[in-house]
């Protein structure tokens, strides 16, 4: 579970456009608002492939 969650996390980061700065200076280098935005999306994915794993 824990190697989806990173994958996932990656996947969001990129999408946003973030991956480039997360690799050059870290996760920690992300403001509030972007890691919000990653975690947001990840649990809206997250809820997406439950509902589809109970259908």
């Amino acid at each position: 579970m824990k190697d989806m969650d990173e994958k996932l996390k990656y996947e969001v980061a990129s999408e946003l456009g973030l991956v480039d700065k997360i690799k050059k200076y870290g996760w920690k280098s992300l403001s509030a608002k972007e890691t919000g935005r990653i975690g947001g999306l990840m649990t809206k994915r997250k809820r997406m492939l439950q509902m589809g794993k109970e259908q």
